[in-house]
């Protein structure tokens, strides 16, 4: 039955000459055929040019219903964030969104053209500035089979930052065998990039620190001083940042050795915290906040946010799968 009201839902949105199956858009003639909704659905992999700097951003648009647009947004700053609208005109669509962390008091206005894979358009901040943006549609990333896992390898020595390289001005550094950030400050950035993966990292944090695992440098496995019992969220512990909510929260605490063991086959992400698995093969929609770029199809590093308070890691052990 669901299967049969999005048919004609989409069925609404594409009928040519109407005008009254999806408001706002225009009746057509045989010179200027317009441009279907269903190129717009999907998602979205973005750059914003922020003066020069390019930023990561992404979108996903859904039909709810018959007729209406709505989606889900993640922009160079926070966490994904709900549209609650988006509308569509012939090839050209906007969308608002509250603001979150950022500065500014006004939405975000965001709007754009569809044309095949491609979307362009412009962002308005909350602060009132514009930057351009281009986009591409966002790879399946599903594999045909299970993987063969090669040899795990420590991508912490142990002695030093081989093998790391700081995104700005470097606070961390190795203490007693243990990679220590003490203040708040640089990420830091695994020099080799990876597929698909099993990743094992220990790591302790103190009362009221917060950090992260990037898997490829894309998507954020929280850390963060959640207690114990405490409601499930997709941005405390051990979610996956703004999109995957854990079963539980199975933290230890503050000043307390723990570990994460994460597989990444595609987008579908196994989390099990301290030996307790709580994200169960589930997919990773998108990019998370705090993303290094938004090439999802590509391989990427392992990186570790170090800009939210004092985090330290004793183990970093991969598995990349074979080619």
């Amino acid at each position: 039955m669901r299967k049969k009201l999005l048919l004609f839902g989409l069925g609404c949105l594409l009928v040519t000459g109407s005008g009254k199956a999806f408001a706002g858009t225009p009746s057509v003639t045989a010179e200027q055929p317009a441009v279907d909704a269903k190129e717009l659905i999907g998602r979205w992999d973005i750059t914003v040019d922020e003066d020069g700097k390019q930023l990561p951003s992404w979108l996903e648009v859904k039909l709810s219903g018959f007729k209406t647009l709505v989606g889900y947004f993640v922009g160079t700053s926070g966490s994904a964030r709900p549209v609650a609208k988006v509308n569509f005109d012939n090839g050209k669509f906007s969308f608002t969104i509250p603001p979150q962390w950022e500065s500014g008091s006004q939405d975000f206005v965001i709007e754009g053209n569809v044309a095949g894979d491609a979307i362009t358009g412009t962002i308005t901040t909350s602060e009132g500035k514009k930057y351009s943006y281009k986009g591409v549609r966002a790879p399946m990333l599903r594999r045909d089979k299970a993987p063969k896992w090669g040899k795990p390898e420590s991508l912490f020595n142990g002695k030093d930052l081989t093998g790391w390289k700081a995104t700005g001005k470097n606070q961390w550094e190795v203490k007693n065998g243990i990679l220590t950030s003490a203040h708040s400050g640089s990420n830091l950035v695994s020099e080799k990039t990876f597929g698909d993966f099993k990743l094992h990292v220990e790591f302790r944090y103190q009362k009221g620190s917060n950090s992260g695992v990037y898997l490829r440098g894309r998507y954020e496995t929280q850390i963060e001083d959640s207690p114990k019992g405490a409601h499930p969220s997709s941005v405390l512990f051990s979610g996956i940042y703004g999109f995957l909510t854990p079963s539980d929260i199975e933290a230890l605490g503050p000043d307390q050795w723990q570990s994460y063991d994460i597989t990444l086959i595609g987008r579908m992400v196994t989390v099990v915290v301290n030996g307790k698995t709580v994200i169960s093969n589930q997919e990773i929609p998108g990019i998370t906040g705090g993303a290094l770029d938004s090439n999802e199809g590509e391989p990427g590093p392992i990186y570790f946010q170090g800009d939210h308070g004092p985090i330290e890691f004793r183990k970093v052990v991969i598995t990349p799968a074979l080619p």
